[in-house]
């Protein structure tokens, strides 16, 4: 066992995994790490814990000590230079021409490179524009090109159902959505209505998944035949999170009715 903790340098961001080495962290402490990208401040969103060593991806990198007032300022600032970096890239864009949108920028925290993201419908030729950041920052630039579900994390948003989009609250990393998984919900097939900002599947699909199968495990499906209250019937209609069935009924002079009952009240009689 390894003894790790959790830190994010985005919020809704990544989760990664890094050796406290002794110091004394907690849960929401900023700390100062190096990362692949070389130094950065993140915040600890897990603490310290042991986890298995197939859990990490070595080499484990160590924490380099807790974020100092003085850290914390630097980070405002660098927040501030982004937004500055932004306009300055909008305006080179535009200046060269190219058909690509700027997504965000991010410093990192000791400024030895300026990341620059953008969407765009095929590969675009920035190397004018890399030369011109490079001149005018003084830095090492990359620019790197997303998809449009990280544009809709980077950028947020509500979503179709009223909220905070989930990708950009708490969703750490994107999975694989079907459309098997909104059928199961018995959802609209309809894709302006199982579709987020992104125009992709809703995440909400994928994570909420597991209680939509744990729960269809006590309910029967349609056509089963089933014993009510109010005499045997058909199972029509399912919903998941009322914990309910409709179930039709036919009466002695052959007139049906569709009457709901909630799952405690019915009971399987055979499957058709």
């Amino acid at each position: 066992m390894v003894t790790v903790v959790g830190v994010r340098f985005k919020k809704a961001g990544k989760i990664y995994y890094f050796d406290p080495d002794n110091i004394d962290i907690k849960e929401g402490d900023n700390v100062i790490l190096e990362t692949a990208r070389g130094i950065e401040f993140g915040q600890v969103v897990v603490g310290p814990k042991e986890v298995n060593e197939e859990e990490i991806v070595p080499p484990l990198k160590k924490v380099i000590r807790l974020a100092t007032e003085e850290d914390k300022e630097k980070h405002k600032e660098n927040k501030e230079k982004e937004k500055e970096a932004f306009d300055i890239c909008l305006k080179k864009i535009e200046e060269h021409g190219l058909k690509m949108k700027l997504i965000d920028v991010e410093y990192t925290f000791d400024n030895n490179k300026v990341i620059f993201y953008f969407t765009a419908d095929g590969r675009v030729d920035f190397r004018e524009l890399v030369k011109d950041l490079a001149s005018i920052f003084r830095t090492r630039i990359e620019l790197r090109q997303i998809g449009v579900r990280d544009e809709a994390k980077m950028i947020g948003g509500l979503g179709p159902c009223g909220r905070p989009m989930c990708c950009a609250s708490f969703l750490g990393e994107f999975e694989p959505v079907s459309i098997k998984m909104a059928k199961e919900q018995n959802l609209s097939l309809n894709p302006a209505k199982i579709s987020g900002i992104c125009g992709r599947l809703m995440c909400c699909l994928k994570f909420e998944h597991k209680t939509y199968q744990k729960s269809l495990e006590n309910m029967p499906e349609v056509g089963t035949i089933v014993s009510t209250p109010k005499g045997k019937g058909t199972v029509c209609e399912t919903n998941v999170l009322l914990e309910s069935v409709k179930v039709k009924l036919v009466s002695e002079d052959d007139t049906e009715e569709i009457v709901p009952f909630a799952t405690d009240q019915i009971e399987v009689i055979e499957n058709e």
